[in-house]
């Protein structure tokens, strides 16, 4: 993977990514200094083929986890390279795996095969991230760095980058939100979520992940949000299994549920989960390759139970 920092290194990235004349995946709200053969502007979006029909030069995604994955989707379906800009913690640009929203963003499949080849990072894009998704993305981004440590696919190099991200994104996290405008605390918290990106592109997704992707692909909700709730329980649940890979999260990140209540969500029932959809969505999760991939896979009851415990 090509990683650069500063949006004057996209030039340099997409030449030496493979990219000539490329699609532009992005929402309106963002302008790119780049000449792009053709913008795709409807993210998230379900109609790939369409999108993909115009990216033969390639593929650059400039936005949050909604439009990388929309990019990686495109990326596969036109068997072209892909550039991220990411303007949120999500991490998404580390992996070739992709789940596909409609407009309303709920959950229309997925896949895998993107060829994401290139990364530019710059800080100065999350400046005006409000607090929630500042919040839930750098959650997601520490469940990256927790579930690194003990997922299946655990191991040494991802271990070193789990523990770089959890602790910087443990410091960085409250400074960004007390100033949410303070560039030098955007960078190194941004910082972090790379660091959790390399562990998860390294290594793969647990437990938590199953949850949140199963509760937000049900209902459109944010996924780094979810991420926030199912995380701690999780971590409490998987210490039965892996005692010492939780304790050596916990001596870099401190206290998750403190960092997860910054962005002010921290309960399902708060984003409208209804109690009486727990038992099939603790079935769907449990089906799910991160629960497979968990220390030990949680049945059904068990993860109802998790989620009982944050509901």
């Amino acid at each position: 993977m090509i990683v650069r920092w500063g949006l004057d290194a996209l030039p340099e990235v997409c030449a030496e990514s493979g990219l000539t004349e490329p699609l532009l995946v992005a929402s309106p709200r963002w302008e790119l200094p780049i000449a792009a053969r053709a913008r795709w502007s409807e993210v998230p979006s379900e109609r790939i083929d369409d999108a993909a029909a115009q990216a033969q030069g390639g593929v650059i995604a400039l936005g949050g986890g909604s439009a990388i994955d929309l990019g990686k989707a495109i990326s596969a379906a036109a068997g072209v390279p892909l550039v991220s800009l990411p303007t949120t913690y999500a991490g998404a640009e580390w992996t070739t795996y992709y789940g596909v929203r409609d407009p309303e963003r709920k959950m229309r499949g997925g896949g895998t095969g993107a060829h994401p080849a290139g990364i530019v990072y710059d800080a100065e894009l999350t400046l005006d991230l409000p607090r929630e998704p500042t919040v839930g993305t750098a959650m997601n981004a520490l469940a990256h760095c927790a579930e690194a440590l003990y997922v299946q696919g655990h191991n040494e190099d991802a271990d070193e980058h789990a523990l770089a991200g959890a602790r910087l994104i443990a410091e960085w996290l409250p400074r960004v939100v007390e100033a949410p405008r303070g560039l030098a605390a955007r960078t190194e918290l941004l910082r972090g979520a790379c660091h959790g990106g390399a562990a998860l592109g390294g290594s793969g997704l647990a437990l938590a992940h199953a949850l949140a992707q199963t509760i937000g692909g049900r209902y459109g909700l944010p996924h780094g949000t979810l991420n926030g709730i199912c995380l701690p329980p999780v971590l409490r649940w998987n210490a039965q299994w892996v005692p010492e890979a939780v304790q050596r999260f916990a001596d870099v990140a401190g206290d998750v549920e403190q960092l997860a209540a910054l962005g002010g969500t921290t309960r399902l029932h708060q984003l409208g989960v209804p109690r009486e959809d727990l038992p099939e969505l603790a079935e769907a999760a449990a089906g799910r390759p991160g629960n497979q991939a968990n220390p030990r896979p949680a049945t059904a009851s068990e993860i109802e139970e998790l989620l009982r415990s944050v509901w």
